[in-house]
């Protein structure tokens, strides 16, 4: 029982609700560290919420029996050529959401992937006398710049939790 699929994906939710509830308390705490830890509980909540979505996705490849199933990385299920080898209504619905950058499932994988960016210095006009002395910010640099909140992560945590019980709904063999 230990070795079914789907305890993995339990196992990661939980294991993100940690990291949430440690996110919380640290910013309550206002410790000399904080901010680290604040950004470490938010990259572990990343981690795990990305391994939970990876777990998902082994469970309905390993339902339908893909060959695709062992895949290490949710980029590699998630992908039209495998829906076409293989069409099911789940990994269907979530290349969906994948695809559509407002979902939730595309803003997770987008701020997962981000985790492996190398930092970046903001971009910074040069100083030019003609430009104006109020600086223009566009939309995508005010969104990029505001990081992830523990609510945000908490409602793809549910999310997730609540698509993975529809699917086993539709999944189990009666």
């Amino acid at each position: 029982m230990a070795h079914e699929r789907y305890t993995r994906t339990n196992q990661k939710l939980f294991f993100a609700g940690l990291s949430l509830e440690a996110w919380r308390k640290a910013e309550e705490a206002r410790a000399m560290n904080a901010q680290a830890v604040v950004q470490a509980e938010r990259e572990a909540a990343l981690f795990h919420l990305y391994g939970a979505l990876l777990g998902l996705c082994h469970e309905i490849a390993g339902y339908y029996r893909l060959s695709e199933a062992d895949e290490p990385r949710v980029e590699s299920l998630l992908k039209p050529e495998v829906l076409a080898a293989a069409p099911c209504p789940e990994l269907s619905e979530l290349l969906e959401l994948a695809q559509n950058p407002e979902t939730w499932l595309a803003q997770l994988l987008d701020s997962y992937a981000a985790l492996f960016q190398p930092p970046q210095a903001p971009k910074v006009a040069k100083v030019d006398p003609t430009l104006p002395l109020i600086p223009t910010v566009k939309a995508e640099d005010a969104a990029d710049a505001a990081p992830l909140s523990p609510a945000t992560l908490e409602e793809w945590r549910q999310s997730l939790k609540g698509l993975a019980l529809r699917f086993r709904e539709s999944l189990s063999e009666c």
